[in-house]
């Protein structure tokens, strides 16, 4: 049987070149005398052909797993003599083999062992072929064991190693899940202050407006990193700035029960800082997904991500009341900012900011992923006057702002609303505020979904993001429109519910189109759009009690509805899905 050739994985009956089965003996090296075999790499098919050797290694084919692995050896440092191969009958097709091809120790010298099975497959009948034969000592002693890697060589000359089933999953989808996973960590750490606030304010003898304002500190950083989180990772690479958040942010959480016994000026800052971590998150985060996932992928995988924030904000409100009865107010900061260590060491494993940046990124999926239209090259200076100069760019801001304002409001008042118009307890107060956010976890996949689906099947960007968006829109202004009219509590909390849930069509519709319209800065136009959404959770906040105060709920929820329209006319006519930055 032929073994000097380069047998490729994808046809094994390639190494039978004519077809015909025949007796032959003789004697071959791999110096440049003749050769048993084919190779399939560079088309050579007749058994009497010399031997072919590819940038001075020829490939040896092993059958130990169910997947051939080649071994590539230098030909200047072996030979072979005597290779006998009895074949009894004609075929066609290909070949599977059933044993061991052949085993190589190549530390100091090599049995080669050849494998007395080889079944080949027809159409319609499967025929026996018996081998012969006998080992046969090769000396290897100047043969280096590195230079016998463990891989296996494709038709088209690239190298890939074989991996585990872990390894063997999408690369850009590992990036999707850490990224989620951030997002997960980035409102445990965030939501568990308002939970902890309870007992802190008893044991320090907080008043009700410096509980305000330590809620509020978190905001002042916040707010200062967001279009420079933006300009960073746009400069640097999404994988350093999510880094460094996580950890920052982990860090100030670990820090805060320390900051709070130390006084408050030093609780205000700390939870500042912590602000400043958390707002490169969505930046960075952005930018990272902008090289890594196609745009047929985009909306899902920006949507998953995004429903990480919504389950983080499930679960901090879940666990934070269990740890603070069983260990006190401050473990539930020592536990949560605890994971953002082991986060970071799976992301700094396995992240990079780019595909062209990771050295085991599979050469398919690579160009998968630059297959798009997406370029790589890296950002020196941020061209601030031609991206402020786009309508569609305005358009982005506009609607950031429209959005958030009902969404900050339905978050941040929602359990004074279900305890003061709805009589919940606060208990249960506590548990209603978390269907919203589940709402919102499972429906943003679902647009997800829908969005990419739409795209595939040949319906434009533009047309995709309008849509989602108009939903994003629209729907939760039908919903809170009709809080006036209900009657009992569960249809109020259903409209809540419903009113989250369609707003988490946004995630498919101006949460994508950062990407869609300037990849390059998708991380400085997040910074942007995201800037003036903090402002809106910060003025509608503000504005929100000032008006029950003279008016009614039904007056803030009118305010919302208006900028949801205001929102939806913006985004229809201004708002593209097409790159208008390069």
């Amino acid at each position: 049987m032929a073994i000097g050739a380069a047998i490729s994985s994808r046809n094994f009956g390639c190494f039978v070149g004519s077809g015909i089965a025949y007796q032959t003996e003789q004697t071959c090296t791999l110096k440049g005398e003749r050769l048993l075999g084919a190779c399939a790499s560079c088309g050579h098919g007749n058994f009497n052909k010399k031997p072919c050797v590819h940038r001075g290694y020829t490939t040896f084919m092993s059958f130990r797993t169910p997947n051939p692995v080649s071994h590539l050896i230098r030909s200047s440092d072996l030979s072979f003599t005597r290779c006998r191969a009895v074949l009894d009958h004609q075929f066609i097709g290909s070949t599977v083999f059933g044993e061991d091809f052949y085993n190589v120790d190549v530390k100091r010298s090599v049995k080669v062992i050849w494998s007395r099975k080889l079944i080949i497959n027809q159409r319609k009948s499967r025929t026996r072929a018996d081998y012969k034969s006998e080992p046969y000592d090769i000396n290897l002693d100047s043969l280096n064991p590195s230079e016998v890697p463990n891989e296996a060589v494709l038709l088209d000359g690239s190298i890939q190693k074989t991996s585990s089933l872990w390894e063997q999953f999408p690369k850009r989808w590992v990036i999707v899940l850490l990224c989620f996973a951030s997002f997960l960590l980035c409102n445990m750490d965030r939501v568990n202050m308002s939970i902890a606030i309870l007992p802190m304010s008893a044991e320090f003898n907080w008043s009700p407006a410096t509980v305000g304002l330590i809620q509020s500190s978190f905001f002042w950083g916040y707010l200062l990193t967001q279009i420079v989180g933006g300009i960073w990772a746009d400069k640097i690479g999404g994988k350093l700035v999510l880094g460094f958040g996580v950890v920052w942010w982990s860090l100030a959480t670990v820090l805060t029960p320390i900051a709070a016994r130390l006084g408050l000026p030093f609780l205000f800052a700390m939870r500042a800082l912590m602000g400043i971590g958390e707002g490169v998150a969505m930046p960075a985060m952005n930018n990272i997904l902008s090289k890594w996932i196609p745009v047929s992928e985009r909306s899902r995988s920006l949507a998953l991500v995004y429903s990480g924030m919504y389950l983080g904000s499930v679960t901090g409100l879940a666990l934070s009341p269990v740890l603070i009865h069983k260990f006190g107010w401050p473990s539930v900061f020592f536990s949560f900012g605890s994971l953002g260590a082991i986060w970071f060491a799976l992301w700094a494993k396995n992240a990079h900011s780019s595909p062209q940046e990771d050295p085991y990124l599979s050469a398919e999926e690579k160009r998968l992923i630059l297959g798009g239209s997406v370029s790589k090259s890296p950002v020196t200076v941020i061209p601030w006057k031609l991206i402020l100069s786009k309508a569609p760019v305005w358009a982005l801001i506009i609607a950031h702002f429209c959005h958030n304002w009902g969404t900050f409001i339905l978050l941040t008042w929602m359990p004074t609303y279900y305890n003061q118009v709805l009589k919940f307890n606060l208990a249960e107060s506590g548990l209603f505020c978390v269907l919203p956010w589940l709402t919102m976890a499972v429906v943003a996949n679902i647009g997800g979904w829908i969005a990419d689906t739409l795209i595939s099947k040949g319906l434009s960007i533009t047309t995709v993001r309008k849509i989602m968006q108009s939903i994003g829109f629209l729907g939760p202004a039908f919903f809170l429109t009709q809080l006036g009219r209900v009657n009992t509590p569960a249809l109020a909390v259903l409209c809540m519910a419903c009113s989250q849930g369609s707003d988490a069509f946004s995630q498919s519709g101006l949460y994508s189109n950062h990407q869609d319209i300037g990849p390059r800065y998708a991380g400085v136009l997040l910074g942007l759009s995201n800037t003036a959404g903090v402002l809106a959770g910060v003025f509608g906040t503000a504005a929100t009690g000032y008006i029950l105060q003279r008016g009614s709920w039904d007056d803030v929820f009118k305010v919302a509805v208006v900028l949801y329209v205001i929102g939806t006319l913006i985004w229809n006519f201004f708002s593209t899905g097409e790159k208008i930055l390069d």
